[in-house]
């Protein structure tokens, strides 16, 4: 393989602004800051989330970015610092890298995701999908 996923992550870490959950976490409440969960439904079931993060499947990210995708998410026109977690940081790293390549000025991941984030005892919340809120 020319290049796997180790040579890619290492490319995404160099572009990107890598946040301890502690850092993280201290941005927590800020009007322009926005948490982006990319974790699939079962994983946000399982482990809960970020206190209102914004749940972007990792699957649909890019059309969501692109204001002249039909799936476009209104949230990625904001002028705000965007902050992607995953379970391990590896999703995380690569979404941030490819936001920051389609334009968003302000983006960072998380260290150990979701994982890290539970060890160091920050707040999580219980995620219920749109369906049965």
């Amino acid at each position: 393989m020319p290049r796997g996923y180790k040579a890619m992550l290492d490319e995404a870490l160099a572009r990107i602004e890598t946040l301890t959950p502690q850092q993280a976490a201290e941005q927590l409440g800020r009007d322009d800051v926005v948490f982006v969960d990319l974790r699939d439904p079962r994983e946000l079931e399982r482990e809960g989330m970020v206190p209102g993060a914004f749940h972007a499947t990792r699957g649909m990210l890019e059309f969501w970015i692109d204001p002249e995708s039909p799936y476009h998410k209104p949230v990625f026109a904001e002028k705000k610092q965007f902050i992607f977690y995953c379970a391990g940081g590896w999703r995380s790293a690569l979404a941030a890298s490819t936001a920051k390549e389609m334009g968003l000025e302000k983006v960072a991941h998380i260290h150990g995701g979701m994982g890290d984030w539970k060890k160091a005892g920050l707040p999580v919340a219980e995620w219920t999908p749109k369906a049965k809120a």
